[in-house]
């Protein structure tokens, strides 16, 4: 497996990708993510990820230098999953309103490009991608892992978060 990664010094975020050949002989591209910007999506401290790993509760992929990178696929597995609770409890402390087509997950990704702002919500093992405006995105201060729920309003995806 190689792996490839790089950094971008405007924004402090840090892209890898692992390319290995499975049995079929296709190569595949995965996403990895360090420790801490895993620690940070999965809402849990750094020194707690780092036990998980020497625990082997968490599968890691270790750099040519030994250092440890966390497959998006392993964090899909410790992301909330759809909850069989009433929709009232399980949207926690989002608005109430009517509509019961709420969707509660974490914000993996965030592109901001001009007026228009691409979040990317991840849900169980789910992905759902919401254009809004970059205001928006600034006003409601969305920052990669955490909490927020789509809500699905005709052929439109609106991003809310707690209060």
């Amino acid at each position: 497996m190689k792996v490839a990664g790089g950094s971008s010094a405007s924004d402090k975020t840090h892209e890898f990708a692992a390319t290995f050949t499975r049995g079929t002989g296709r190569k595949m591209t995965v996403k990895l993510h360090t420790p801490r910007e895993a620690a940070h999506i999965l809402g849990v401290s750094y020194p707690a990820l780092k036990q998980w790993i020497y625990k082997k509760k968490i599968k890691t992929v270790q750099t040519a230098g030994g250092h440890h990178r966390i497959p998006e696929s392993e964090l899909d597995r410790f992301l909330p999953r759809a909850q069989s609770a009433a929709p009232a409890k399980s949207r926690g402390s989002f608005r109430r309103i009517s509509g019961r087509n709420q969707l509660v997950g974490r914000i993996v990704q965030i592109k901001i490009e001009g007026l228009l702002a691409q979040v990317t919500l991840a849900i169980g093992e789910q992905r759902i991608t919401s254009i809004i405006t970059s205001d928006a995105v600034r006003e409601m201060r969305l920052k990669v892992g955490e909490k927020a729920a789509a809500l699905i309003k005709s052929t439109e995806v609106m991003i809310v978060r707690p209060e």
